[in-house]
C-alpha cells in the first residue's frame, strides 16, 4: 500500500479491500450511497461490496458525458432526500471522472454538504480526477462550467480496476499521463517516449508504472496553487481545444472519449506553442507523431472550426474576451495565461487536420 498525503485528505493505491475497510472502520457513519452507473455497479460494486460494513444504498445514474448534467444531479439529490440522508451520510462515488465530478459536486452541495469519497475506477480518474477537488457538471455545452472546490474524505486507487477497461478507456486515460509530462516533466516524457506504449497495443502493458508519477507531477502542482489562480492552469494544456472539440463531438453519433480530445488538444497547443512560444519544430513533430500513433487520427471538419472557436469561447478558463491557453516550451515547462487569436486557432485545427 502506497499513500499520498496531502493537505486534508490522502489517497490509498493499493489493495481498496484493505484501505477502504480500515477507513470506514474509523468512521461512523450513519449511511453509505454508492453512485455508480450500468458499468461500474456490473464490474465494479462486487470488487468492494463485501467490506462495506453496512447496508448500502444504490444510486445508478447512465453512464457518459452527455449526461454530466444539471437533470442527473436532481435525480441524484432526489434519491438522497427520498432515502432520508442526513449530514452524516457518506456519499462514495465509484466510477470514472464523470461520476467523481458529479457525484462530488451532488455530495458538497446536499444540505450545504456531506462526506464523500473518490473510487476512480478508470486510467484518467486515478491519473487525473483524483487529486485536487474540483468538482462540477456541465451547462449549456460547456465542460465544468458549475462547479465547486471541495476535497474528498479519501480517494482509493486500486489498479485492479484498469483490468475492467477496454482498451480505448485505457488509451483515453493516458492522455492524461503523456500531458502530466508536457508540462511538467521532461524526463518522465522521455520515458514514455521511449516505452512499449508506442510500439505495440496498448494490451499487455503495465500502465500502473505511469500512475505514481503521474500523481506525484499532478500532487505538486495542485498543493502549490489548491484554486487554480495560477500555477495550476498548467493542468490546462491540451484542454482549450480538447474540450470544444469533446463538446462538439458530443453533439454527434460517434463522441468522442475525453482523452481522445484532449490529444488532438494536446497537438493543437503544441502547435500553438511552436507559432507563439517557440517549441522546437523537432519537438512539435515529435509529440504529434508520438500522440498519432497511440490515438490515430479523427479528422475534423473545416466547416466545424468557427463553432469550435465559439466554444473556446465560452470557456471557464478564459478572462476578457481572450481565449486562454496553457503552452509549453521547453517540454516539461508550462507557461499560463496565453491567448491565441482565431486565426491562429484555426491554423493549429489545419495543422491536425493535414498530420
Amino acid at each position: 500500500m502506497e499513500i499520498i498525503k496531502l493537505s486534508d485528505y490522502s489517497i490509498f493505491i493499493g489493495d481498496i479491500r484493505e484501505s477502504l475497510s480500515a477507513f470506514l472502520q474509523q468512521k461512523n457513519y450513519s449511511r453509505l450511497i454508492i453512485i455508480c452507473d450500468d458499468n461500474t455497479q456490473r464490474y465494479c460494486l462486487t470488487l468492494i461490496e463485501s467490506i462495506l460494513n453496512q447496508n448500502f444504498i444504490i444510486v445508478k445514474i447512465p453512464s457518459g458525458e452527455q449526461h454530466k448534467h444539471i437533470e442527473t444531479c436532481k435525480f441524484i439529490w432526489q434519491q438522497m432526500m427520498q432515502q432520508g440522508l442526513d449530514r452524516k451520510a457518506l456519499v462514495i462515488n465509484l466510477g470514472g471522472g464523470v461520476i467523481g465530478d458529479m457525484g462530488g459536486f451532488c455530495a458538497a452541495t446536499y444540505k450545504r454538504g456531506v462526506d464523500f469519497v473518490q473510487i476512480p475506477t478508470t486510467l484518467l480518474s486515478q491519473v487525473d480526477a483524483s487529486i485536487g477537488g474540483k468538482l462540477g457538471i456541465d451547462f449549456m455545452e460547456v465542460k465544468n462550467s458549475i462547479g465547486v472546490f471541495q476535497n474528498p474524505q479519501a480517494v482509493f486507487i486500486d489498479p485492479v480496476f484498469l483490468k475492467t477497461l477496454s482498451e480505448r478507456e485505457i488509451r483515453s486515460g493516458f492522455a492524461e499521463i503523456i500531458k502530466h509530462s508536457l508540462i511538467a516533466d521532461k524526463v518522465q516524457w522521455r520515458e514514455i517516449w521511449k516505452s512499449e506504449v508506442g510500439s505495440r497495443k496498448l494490451e499487455g502493458v503495465d500502465f500502473e508504472q505511469f500512475i505514481m508519477p503521474s500523481l506525484k507531477i499532478k500532487q505538486r502542482i495542485v498543493e502549490a496553487d489548491p484554486f487554480e489562480k495560477g500555477l495550476r492552469k498548467a493542468l490546462n494544456f491540451g484542454h482549450t481545444i480538447g474540450h470544444a472539440v469533446e463538446s462538439l463531438m458530443l453533439e454527434t453519433s460517434e463522441p468522442l472519449l475525453h482523452g481522445e480530445a484532449i490529444a488532438i488538444g494536446m497537438i493543437c497547443e503544441s502547435y500553438l506553442s511552436y507559432k507563439l512560444q517557440g517549441l522546437p519544430q523537432q519537438d512539435l513533430e515529435e509529440i504529434s507523431a508520438f500522440i498519432l500513433k497511440i490515438f490515430g487520427h479523427h479528422s475534423l471538419q473545416e466547416a466545424d472550426f468557427q463553432r469550435l472557436v465559439q466554444l473556446m469561447q465560452n470557456d471557464k478558463k478564459n478572462e476578457g474576451d481572450q481565449i486562454n491557453f496553457t503552452l509549453i516550451n521547453p517540454i516539461g515547462s508550462a507557461i499560463i495565461n496565453q491567448n491565441a487569436s482565431a486565426e491562429e486557432i484555426v491554423e493549429s485545427l489545419r495543422y491536425y487536420n493535414q498530420l
